[in-house]
């Protein structure tokens, strides 16, 4: 008796860790994934008769999901509004596959969100507006895609934003005087698009900030001095837009800058060679 009573303890400890209880739901978010994907051609499929723990790419935590993982596994179709579903996502990576169509909006619903990486695809359409309701989301990654439109506000309202990579799109319009809001950014890359306008003074609020990457676009007047409060600084790429007048020369003498990219040509950028900080490496590029 002692010993039955011994294994139906065990079996109960065991039970949790061996099957997830993952709700109807989410389950069945993970299987309009898999649906709208072609889930039968990824380079690793899922065994659908098996439990929702040992379907490659997603970890469950407490019997919810809160990873997935599906980069580089020939993803083909578009993300359904379903995704919106699971609502303690942590971590979405779908990179490096072939998906197409819009980034659906329902995407703003998993509040839970720390990563959004859906770079190397083929999607399109704006980003939505959405996106604004993840408050916890510290990365935001969709570079190599068709996306279009302007970047929208709400963005500039996630408070923890660390990483806003958005290059090699089609994106158009400004960047907001409301990026100050982003001041624990540490990546800000826009470089091949279609942006425009002239860049606010607000950029260097960003203390944080050590990559600002916005080579090839049609940004224009003059670069704001402010860009020399950016102390930890490391990555300034500037060259292909349309500044015009002088940089302040004392941008030389960040302590960080590392790569700095820009345009020497008649009407554009010039630097002076004085003081140049000895461990910054700046390349002059010819029109």
């Amino acid at each position: 008796m002692k010993k039955a009573t011994l294994i139906i303890a065990l079996i109960l400890v065991i039970s949790p860790i061996t099957y997830s209880q993952i709700s109807n739901i989410e389950k069945n978010a993970l299987l309009d994934l898999h649906k709208s994907t072609k889930g039968t051609t990824w380079n690793v499929n899922w065994d659908l008769t098996k439990d929702v723990s040992e379907w490659y790419g997603i970890t469950i935590e407490n019997n919810t999901i809160t990873e997935i993982n599906l980069s580089m596994n020939n993803l083909t179709g578009s993300i359904p509004a379903s995704i919106g579903n699971l609502k303690s996502l942590r971590h979405l990576n779908l990179s490096f596959n072939k998906l197409n169509g819009v980034i659906p909006s329902e995407i703003g619903n998993i509040k839970s969100l720390v990563t959004l990486q859906l770079f190397m695809n083929q999607l399109e359409g704006n980003i939505p507006r959405e996106i604004g309701n993840l408050t916890n989301l510290k990365e935001l990654v969709l570079f190599n895609n068709f996306i279009e439109g302007n970047i929208p506000e709400s963005i500039y309202n996630i408070p923890n934003l660390e990483v806003l990579h958005l290059s090699s799109n089609k994106l158009t319009g400004t960047i907001s005087a409301e990026i100050k809001n982003l001041r624990y950014l540490k990546t800000l890359s826009l470089f091949d698009n279609e942006m425009s306008g002239r860049l606010p003074k607000q950029i260097g609020t960003l203390a944080n900030l050590k990559e600002l990457s916005l080579a090839n676009n049609s940004f224009d007047g003059a670069v704001p001095d402010e860009i020399n409060q950016l102390l930890n600084l490391e990555t300034l790429l500037l060259f292909n837009n349309n500044f015009i007048g002088q940089i302040n020369p004392s941008i030389q003498k960040l302590p960080k800058l590392l790569n700095f990219e820009l345009i020497n040509s008649q009407n554009s950028i010039k630097i002076s060679s004085n003081d140049r900080n000895p461990i910054t490496q700046i390349t002059t590029i010819s029109q």
